[in-house]
């Protein structure tokens, strides 16, 4: 009986021993080679990291957007525009300078040009001026084939009722709007929610995005609750076309006379603190360079750059505010500003608040407006 039954026990444990072997070398196989998952419909998540800050689009923008007037012996006509090439040329609307005698054109950081007319639409409400001190400066970026669309979120900039870089946020509200408005047609133009009013006119609209520009705010409503404005790739063709055809020696500029005429006192307090401002709004978002050229000459020569970078590169979550202003017997203006901020000292592990109150002196150099002088006193 015994050896009936030795024969299938064999058997059995040379099965189980062939098993064993089997799955030892399976699995050796399996380790060495990964196994790869061709599946369509499993795809890697990717993070969208390509969109652009908006505090960084609206600084970078308003570097190249400026105040225009248009003045005549009868009225001034406040409106804005941007540079768009590296010849100082600045796209604007024709109603802005189209009857000027005398054109104005006001930068950020408070710097006052004369311009010329390069050209201007008849029926199109398009010009392009020509500023020779903003050449080879910052222009903006024009999308000249894409076409906005209804629900694109834009960014409105200009200077309403003479507010220089005024920032409105809105979408796209409507397109294809066809309308005439004081001689001027208005053909397949972008109906927009950002708000534009007076002095809105010739800014750009710009894409939220992509940071670039795809329209020239032209008109708005008497509410300001809807505003249109041009789609910049149905002009880029002709102000490009105006602009390569310019001879320099046939533009007209504002006799540099004007420019001298000596300021208001209420004037110049407004302007200094326009240019105390800007000042402190670049050191707030660590822009040192637009800061730094903002000081007068005998500033820059007995403080580099890096030197002047390093006294406000441990400052974070700046704030200013208290701007106040006199008027001296030299025609200079001391401005003080009271700036709140947190410092990380090199040597130290954790931040600290300070309190500082700037006195800035600022006066004209080479007709410009510039920062002469800096003093500072810690309040803490």
């Amino acid at each position: 009986m015994q050896r009936k039954i030795r024969g299938p026990v064999i058997v059995s444990l040379l099965l189980v021993a062939a098993g064993i072997i089997i799955l030892t070398v399976m699995y050796n196989t399996w380790q060495a080679n990964p196994v790869a998952v061709n599946n369509p419909a499993i795809n890697k998540v990717k993070s969208n990291t390509g969109s652009l800050d908006l505090k960084s689009i609206i600084h970078n923008a308003e570097k190249s957007v400026v105040q225009i007037e248009g003045q005549n012996e009868q009225s001034t006509i406040t409106g804005s525009g941007f540079l768009f090439n590296e010849k100082g040329d600045i796209i604007t609307n024709a109603h802005v300078v189209k009857n000027a005698d005398v054109i104005n054109v006001r930068t950020a950081n408070g710097h006052i040009y004369p311009a010329a007319i390069v050209g201007t639409g008849e029926d199109t409400d398009i010009a392009v001026i020509r500023v020779q001190q903003l050449a080879n400066q910052n222009a903006l970026n024009i999308e000249t084939e894409t076409k906005a669309e209804i629900g694109d979120e834009v960014i409105a900039l200009g200077s309403p009722h003479g507010f220089q870089n005024t920032v409105t946020l809105g979408i796209i509200s409507g397109t294809e709007r066809n309308f005439s408005v004081d001689g001027f047609n208005y053909e397949n133009v972008y109906q927009i929610s950002a708000q534009i009013t007076h002095g809105n006119s010739g800014g750009p609209l710009i894409n939220r995005e992509t940071g670039n520009v795809i329209g020239i705010n032209s008109v708005g409503t008497n509410d300001g609750t809807i505003g249109f404005s041009i789609p910049a790739s149905e002009i880029y063709e002709q102000v490009t076309t105006w602009s390569n055809e310019a001879q320099h020696d046939e533009l007209v500029y504002k006799n540099a006379d004007d420019i001298n005429s000596p300021d208001s006192p209420d004037q110049l307090i407004e302007d200094a603190e326009y240019v105390a401002d800007y000042f402190f709004e670049n050191i707030s978002i660590r822009d040192y360079v637009g800061a730094y050229t903002l000081l007068g000459s005998s500033m820059q020569s007995s403080r580099s750059y890096s030197e002047f970078r390093e006294g406000y590169i441990h400052f974070m979550n700046l704030e200013y505010s208290g701007l106040s202003s006199t008027v001296t017997d030299d025609n200079q203006v001391k401005t003080t500003v009271t700036v709140t901020a947190e410092t990380k000292p090199p040597d130290k592990e954790k931040t600290k608040g300070v309190e500082i109150t700037y006195e800035l002196t600022i006066g004209h150099e080479n007709d410009q407006l510039k920062i002469l002088g800096i003093k500072k006193s810690n309040n803490n």
